[in-house]
Protein backbone atom coordinates (compact mmCIF):
# COMPACT_ATOMS: atom_id res chain seq x y z
CA UNK A 1 0.00 0.00 0.00
CA UNK A 2 1.38 3.45 -0.96
CA UNK A 3 2.50 5.60 2.21
CA UNK A 4 -0.09 8.17 1.88
CA UNK A 5 -3.64 8.06 0.18
CA UNK A 6 -6.56 10.60 -0.52
CA UNK A 7 -9.75 10.10 1.76
CA UNK A 8 -11.35 8.96 -1.68
CA UNK A 9 -8.80 6.05 -2.41
CA UNK A 10 -9.57 4.96 1.43
CA UNK A 11 -13.04 4.71 1.33
CA UNK A 12 -13.97 7.87 2.94
CA UNK A 13 -17.61 8.25 2.92
CA UNK A 14 -20.20 10.93 4.07
CA UNK A 15 -21.13 8.63 6.95
CA UNK A 16 -17.94 10.00 8.20
CA UNK A 17 -17.16 12.98 6.60
CA UNK A 18 -20.92 13.84 9.33
CA UNK A 19 -19.24 12.89 12.04
CA UNK A 20 -16.45 15.94 12.04
CA UNK A 21 -17.54 19.28 13.33
CA UNK A 22 -16.33 22.62 11.31
CA UNK A 23 -13.22 23.06 14.18
CA UNK A 24 -12.23 19.22 13.67
CA UNK A 25 -12.02 19.41 9.81
CA UNK A 26 -9.76 22.37 10.29
CA UNK A 27 -7.41 20.62 13.06
CA UNK A 28 -7.70 16.84 13.39
CA UNK A 29 -6.24 14.37 10.24
CA UNK A 30 -8.88 10.91 9.31
CA UNK A 31 -6.61 8.12 9.20
CA UNK A 32 -7.15 4.66 8.89
CA UNK A 33 -6.43 1.08 9.80
CA UNK A 34 -4.35 -0.87 7.28
CA UNK A 35 -2.98 -3.85 9.28
CA UNK A 36 -3.42 -5.04 13.01
CA UNK A 37 -0.49 -6.26 15.44
CA UNK A 38 -0.77 -7.64 18.58
CA UNK A 39 1.37 -4.51 19.70
CA UNK A 40 0.91 -1.80 17.44
CA UNK A 41 -1.19 -0.74 14.55
CA UNK A 42 -0.65 0.82 11.29
CA UNK A 43 -2.62 3.82 9.66
CA UNK A 44 -2.90 5.63 6.83
CA UNK A 45 -3.42 9.57 6.02
CA UNK A 46 -3.21 11.72 3.36
CA UNK A 47 0.07 12.96 5.51
CA UNK A 48 1.43 9.26 4.93
CA UNK A 49 2.03 6.03 7.07
CA UNK A 50 2.66 5.90 10.78
CA UNK A 51 2.54 3.12 13.51
CA UNK A 52 0.67 3.48 16.70
CA UNK A 53 1.82 1.27 19.78
CA UNK A 54 -0.93 -0.25 21.46
CA UNK A 55 -1.25 0.29 25.27
CA UNK A 56 -3.61 -0.78 27.83
CA UNK A 57 -5.54 2.82 27.23
CA UNK A 58 -5.92 2.64 23.87
CA UNK A 59 -9.38 2.06 22.55
CA UNK A 60 -10.22 -1.27 20.65
CA UNK A 61 -9.34 -1.32 17.31
CA UNK A 62 -9.46 -3.62 13.97
CA UNK A 63 -8.87 -3.39 10.44
CA UNK A 64 -11.03 -1.05 8.49
CA UNK A 65 -11.55 1.69 11.63
CA UNK A 66 -10.87 5.19 10.95
CA UNK A 67 -9.67 7.12 13.46
CA UNK A 68 -8.88 10.83 13.87
CA UNK A 69 -4.91 12.10 14.92
CA UNK A 70 -3.99 15.13 16.49
CA UNK A 71 -1.74 17.52 14.92
CA UNK A 72 1.27 15.78 16.43
CA UNK A 73 0.21 12.53 15.07
CA UNK A 74 -1.45 11.26 18.48
CA UNK A 75 -4.65 9.47 18.60
CA UNK A 76 -7.80 11.42 19.61
CA UNK A 77 -10.45 9.06 18.88
CA UNK A 78 -12.05 5.86 17.14
CA UNK A 79 -14.99 7.65 14.75
CA UNK A 80 -18.41 5.64 14.78
CA UNK A 81 -18.14 2.45 12.92
CA UNK A 82 -20.64 1.94 9.36
CA UNK A 83 -20.12 -2.12 9.92
CA UNK A 84 -18.51 -4.28 12.09
CA UNK A 85 -17.77 -7.97 12.15
CA UNK A 86 -17.95 -9.64 15.85
CA UNK A 87 -17.32 -12.80 17.17
CA UNK A 88 -16.35 -14.55 20.18
CA UNK A 89 -12.84 -15.04 20.66
CA UNK A 90 -11.34 -17.92 20.06
CA UNK A 91 -10.62 -20.84 22.39
CA UNK A 92 -11.65 -20.52 26.17
CA UNK A 93 -11.43 -16.78 26.24
CA UNK A 94 -14.52 -15.06 27.51
CA UNK A 95 -14.65 -12.08 25.21
CA UNK A 96 -15.40 -10.29 21.81
CA UNK A 97 -13.00 -9.77 19.35
CA UNK A 98 -13.23 -7.56 16.04
CA UNK A 99 -12.45 -9.08 12.75
CA UNK A 100 -13.34 -5.74 10.97
CA UNK A 101 -15.06 -2.43 10.15
CA UNK A 102 -16.17 -0.59 8.12
CA UNK A 103 -16.77 -2.67 4.83
CA UNK A 104 -19.43 -2.76 2.00
CA UNK A 105 -19.14 -6.27 0.72
CA UNK A 106 -18.26 -9.88 2.64
CA UNK A 107 -16.82 -12.12 0.49
CA UNK A 108 -17.85 -15.91 2.38
CA UNK A 109 -14.97 -17.94 0.06
CA UNK A 110 -15.66 -21.41 0.70
CA UNK A 111 -13.91 -23.68 -1.91
CA UNK A 112 -15.61 -26.54 -3.40
CA UNK A 113 -13.86 -29.66 -1.89
CA UNK A 114 -14.25 -30.89 1.64
CA UNK A 115 -14.15 -27.29 2.97
CA UNK A 116 -18.17 -26.93 1.58
CA UNK A 117 -20.65 -26.55 4.02
CA UNK A 118 -23.79 -25.11 4.25
CA UNK A 119 -23.84 -24.67 8.12
CA UNK A 120 -20.78 -22.78 7.75
CA UNK A 121 -22.08 -21.02 5.40
CA UNK A 122 -25.24 -19.68 7.45
CA UNK A 123 -23.25 -19.06 10.10
CA UNK A 124 -20.81 -16.33 8.43
CA UNK A 125 -23.79 -15.10 6.50
CA UNK A 126 -25.04 -14.26 10.62
CA UNK A 127 -22.28 -12.43 11.61
CA UNK A 128 -22.14 -10.03 7.83
CA UNK A 129 -26.06 -9.66 8.70
CA UNK A 130 -25.63 -8.32 12.23
CA UNK A 131 -22.58 -6.37 10.72
CA UNK A 132 -24.75 -4.55 8.18
CA UNK A 133 -22.73 -5.52 5.08
CA UNK A 134 -23.80 -7.32 1.93
CA UNK A 135 -22.44 -10.88 1.58
CA UNK A 136 -21.33 -12.32 -1.86
CA UNK A 137 -20.69 -16.39 -1.08
CA UNK A 138 -17.49 -16.84 -3.42
CA UNK A 139 -17.38 -20.66 -4.16
CA UNK A 140 -13.90 -21.49 -5.13
CA UNK A 141 -11.72 -23.73 -7.02
CA UNK A 142 -14.26 -24.99 -9.70
CA UNK A 143 -12.10 -26.40 -11.94
CA UNK A 144 -11.51 -29.11 -9.54
CA UNK A 145 -15.49 -29.91 -8.70
CA UNK A 146 -17.42 -32.12 -10.77
CA UNK A 147 -20.49 -31.21 -9.38
CA UNK A 148 -20.23 -27.58 -8.95
CA UNK A 149 -23.49 -26.41 -10.33
CA UNK A 150 -25.25 -28.72 -7.79
CA UNK A 151 -23.34 -27.17 -4.52
CA UNK A 152 -23.95 -23.81 -6.58
CA UNK A 153 -27.60 -24.71 -5.99
CA UNK A 154 -27.41 -26.23 -2.73
CA UNK A 155 -26.04 -22.40 -1.60
CA UNK A 156 -28.56 -20.43 -3.51
CA UNK A 157 -31.65 -22.34 -2.05
CA UNK A 158 -30.88 -20.91 1.31
CA UNK A 159 -31.48 -17.53 -0.19
CA UNK A 160 -32.93 -16.36 -3.43
CA UNK A 161 -31.54 -12.63 -3.54
CA UNK A 162 -28.21 -13.83 -1.76
CA UNK A 163 -25.30 -13.41 -4.50
CA UNK A 164 -23.20 -16.87 -4.90
CA UNK A 165 -20.62 -16.58 -7.64
CA UNK A 166 -18.21 -19.63 -8.89
CA UNK A 167 -14.39 -19.32 -9.79
CA UNK A 168 -11.11 -20.28 -10.41
CA UNK A 169 -8.45 -17.99 -8.17
CA UNK A 170 -5.64 -18.98 -10.74
CA UNK A 171 -7.80 -17.71 -14.04
CA UNK A 172 -7.91 -14.12 -13.81
CA UNK A 173 -11.08 -14.46 -16.38
CA UNK A 174 -12.96 -15.98 -14.04
CA UNK A 175 -12.40 -13.62 -11.21
CA UNK A 176 -13.38 -10.75 -12.79
CA UNK A 177 -16.90 -11.55 -12.12
CA UNK A 178 -16.17 -10.14 -8.47
CA UNK A 179 -14.95 -6.39 -9.87
CA UNK A 180 -18.83 -4.79 -9.47
CA UNK A 181 -17.93 -4.91 -5.89
CA UNK A 182 -14.73 -3.80 -6.09
CA UNK A 183 -15.68 -0.15 -7.26
CA UNK A 184 -13.09 2.81 -6.20
CA UNK A 185 -14.52 3.59 -2.50
CA UNK A 186 -15.62 0.28 -1.49
CA UNK A 187 -14.29 -2.05 0.76
CA UNK A 188 -14.42 -5.71 0.81
CA UNK A 189 -13.72 -8.09 3.21
CA UNK A 190 -12.51 -11.91 3.16
CA UNK A 191 -13.69 -14.53 5.49
CA UNK A 192 -13.20 -18.03 5.52
CA UNK A 193 -11.85 -21.05 6.75
CA UNK A 194 -7.98 -21.78 6.32
CA UNK A 195 -7.24 -23.02 2.62
CA UNK A 196 -10.97 -22.17 1.17
CA UNK A 197 -8.38 -19.87 -1.31
CA UNK A 198 -8.55 -16.34 0.04
CA UNK A 199 -5.13 -14.75 -0.18
CA UNK A 200 -5.07 -16.46 -3.54
CA UNK A 201 -8.39 -14.69 -4.96
CA UNK A 202 -6.79 -11.61 -3.27
CA UNK A 203 -3.67 -12.03 -5.38
CA UNK A 204 -5.88 -12.50 -8.56
CA UNK A 205 -8.23 -9.19 -7.66
CA UNK A 206 -4.81 -7.64 -6.67
CA UNK A 207 -3.14 -8.62 -9.98
CA UNK A 208 0.14 -9.47 -8.39
CA UNK A 209 1.40 -12.29 -5.69
CA UNK A 210 1.38 -10.25 -2.60
CA UNK A 211 -0.61 -12.45 0.00
CA UNK A 212 1.05 -15.73 0.85
CA UNK A 213 -0.61 -18.85 -0.34
CA UNK A 214 -0.17 -22.68 0.30
CA UNK A 215 -1.53 -25.52 -0.84
CA UNK A 216 -3.99 -27.68 0.71
CA UNK A 217 -3.68 -31.06 2.58
CA UNK A 218 -3.55 -34.19 0.43
CA UNK A 219 -4.83 -36.64 3.17
CA UNK A 220 -8.27 -34.27 4.36
CA UNK A 221 -8.03 -31.65 1.85
CA UNK A 222 -7.95 -28.98 4.78
CA UNK A 223 -6.00 -25.91 4.15
CA UNK A 224 -3.50 -24.05 6.06
CA UNK A 225 -2.68 -20.54 7.33
CA UNK A 226 -0.87 -18.40 4.99
CA UNK A 227 -2.10 -15.33 6.01
CA UNK A 228 -0.83 -14.12 10.02
CA UNK A 229 -2.50 -10.87 10.54
CA UNK A 230 -5.39 -9.02 8.73
CA UNK A 231 -4.54 -5.54 6.18
CA UNK A 232 -6.26 -3.75 4.09
CA UNK A 233 -5.24 -3.16 0.55
CA UNK A 234 -5.91 -1.35 -2.63
CA UNK A 235 -6.90 -2.92 -5.24
CA UNK A 236 -6.34 -1.86 -9.37
CA UNK A 237 -10.13 -1.07 -9.54
CA UNK A 238 -9.77 1.50 -6.72
CA UNK A 239 -11.08 -0.33 -4.04
CA UNK A 240 -9.78 -2.10 -0.81
CA UNK A 241 -9.80 -5.13 0.42
CA UNK A 242 -8.79 -7.01 3.81
CA UNK A 243 -7.71 -10.25 3.62
CA UNK A 244 -7.83 -12.01 7.03
CA UNK A 245 -6.34 -14.51 8.76
CA UNK A 246 -8.31 -18.39 8.54
CA UNK A 247 -10.73 -19.39 10.77
CA UNK A 248 -11.42 -22.68 12.15
CA UNK A 249 -13.92 -21.20 14.94
CA UNK A 250 -16.27 -18.64 14.70
CA UNK A 251 -18.09 -18.66 17.21
CA UNK A 252 -21.04 -16.08 16.75
CA UNK A 253 -21.70 -14.12 19.84
CA UNK A 254 -24.63 -11.09 20.66
CA UNK A 255 -25.99 -11.90 17.04
CA UNK A 256 -29.56 -12.55 17.36
CA UNK A 257 -30.53 -10.25 14.32
CA UNK A 258 -27.93 -11.50 12.54
CA UNK A 259 -29.18 -14.87 12.76
CA UNK A 260 -33.03 -13.72 12.37
CA UNK A 261 -31.73 -11.99 9.20
CA UNK A 262 -30.54 -15.01 7.73
CA UNK A 263 -33.03 -17.46 8.63
CA UNK A 264 -35.55 -15.16 7.57
CA UNK A 265 -37.34 -17.92 6.30
CA UNK A 266 -37.63 -19.86 9.74
CA UNK A 267 -38.77 -16.38 11.21
CA UNK A 268 -41.76 -16.03 9.24
CA UNK A 269 -43.19 -19.54 9.73
CA UNK A 270 -42.38 -18.81 13.37
CA UNK A 271 -45.02 -15.92 13.34
CA UNK A 272 -47.59 -18.42 11.80
CA UNK A 273 -47.60 -21.02 15.03
CA UNK A 274 -50.41 -21.00 17.28
CA UNK A 275 -48.56 -20.02 20.24
CA UNK A 276 -45.90 -17.02 20.20
CA UNK A 277 -43.74 -19.13 22.22
CA UNK A 278 -43.65 -22.09 19.96
CA UNK A 279 -39.96 -23.94 20.55
CA UNK A 280 -41.34 -26.10 17.25
CA UNK A 281 -40.65 -29.10 18.99
CA UNK A 282 -44.17 -31.04 20.05
CA UNK A 283 -46.27 -28.43 20.30
CA UNK A 284 -49.94 -28.26 18.20
CA UNK A 285 -50.25 -26.13 15.54
CA UNK A 286 -46.39 -25.47 14.68
CA UNK A 287 -45.90 -24.12 10.92
CA UNK A 288 -42.52 -24.97 11.29
CA UNK A 289 -42.95 -28.80 12.33
CA UNK A 290 -45.01 -28.54 9.38
CA UNK A 291 -42.98 -27.02 7.26
CA UNK A 292 -40.23 -29.86 7.66
CA UNK A 293 -42.83 -32.92 7.44
CA UNK A 294 -43.95 -31.21 4.28
CA UNK A 295 -40.30 -30.59 3.06
CA UNK A 296 -40.70 -27.46 2.68
CA UNK A 297 -38.27 -26.63 5.09
CA UNK A 298 -35.00 -28.74 5.68
CA UNK A 299 -34.59 -30.32 8.68
CA UNK A 300 -30.50 -29.72 8.43
CA UNK A 301 -31.17 -25.79 8.28
CA UNK A 302 -33.95 -26.25 11.20
CA UNK A 303 -31.30 -27.56 13.40
CA UNK A 304 -28.70 -24.94 12.49
CA UNK A 305 -30.81 -22.14 13.09
CA UNK A 306 -31.59 -23.38 16.32
CA UNK A 307 -28.01 -24.45 17.65
CA UNK A 308 -26.82 -20.63 16.11
CA UNK A 309 -29.90 -18.82 18.03
CA UNK A 310 -28.97 -20.92 21.31
CA UNK A 311 -24.76 -20.52 20.56
CA UNK A 312 -24.90 -16.60 20.61
CA UNK A 313 -27.31 -16.12 23.59
CA UNK A 314 -25.02 -18.22 25.27
CA UNK A 315 -22.03 -16.54 24.52
CA UNK A 316 -23.59 -12.69 24.68
CA UNK A 317 -24.47 -13.44 28.54
CA UNK A 318 -21.03 -15.04 29.43
CA UNK A 319 -19.73 -11.81 27.93
CA UNK A 320 -21.91 -9.38 29.42
CA UNK A 321 -21.14 -11.30 33.12
CA UNK A 322 -17.75 -11.02 32.71
CA UNK A 323 -17.94 -6.85 31.21
CA UNK A 324 -20.13 -6.63 34.93
CA UNK A 325 -17.14 -8.30 36.81
CA UNK A 326 -14.27 -6.16 35.83
CA UNK A 327 -16.73 -2.95 36.02
CA UNK A 328 -17.30 -4.03 39.39
CA UNK A 329 -13.90 -5.25 40.36
CA UNK A 330 -12.73 -1.64 39.27
CA UNK A 331 -15.04 0.27 41.47
CA UNK A 332 -13.52 -2.07 44.25
CA UNK A 333 -10.16 -0.58 43.82
CA UNK A 334 -11.19 2.55 43.38
CA UNK A 335 -13.10 2.86 46.28
CA UNK A 336 -9.72 1.25 48.36
CA UNK A 337 -7.68 3.79 46.75
CA UNK A 338 -9.95 6.63 47.71
CA UNK A 339 -9.94 5.38 50.78
CA UNK A 340 -6.21 5.40 51.50
CA UNK A 341 -5.91 8.67 49.91
CA UNK A 342 -8.35 10.08 52.46
CA UNK A 343 -6.66 8.31 55.69
CA UNK A 344 -3.50 9.88 54.75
Amino acid sequence: MPDALSLAEMGWQPFFQQQLSLEEWDSVTPARVVEQHKSNIEIVSEKGRQSLHVTSSTPTLTVGDWVLLESDGRLLRVMERQSCFRRKAAGRQVAEQLLAANVDTAFIVCSLNDDFNLNRIERYLSVINEAGAEPVVVLTKMDLCENADELRTQVQKLDSLLCVEMVNCKDSSSVTALLPWCKPGKTVVMLGSSGAGKSTLTNALLGEELQATGEIREDDEKGRHTTTHRSLLNLPSGGMIIDTPGMRELQLADCEAGVAATFSDIEELSRQCRFSDCRHETEPNCAVQKAIESGELDQRRFDNYSKLLKEQAFNAASIAERRAGARDTAKFHKKVKDAKYKSK
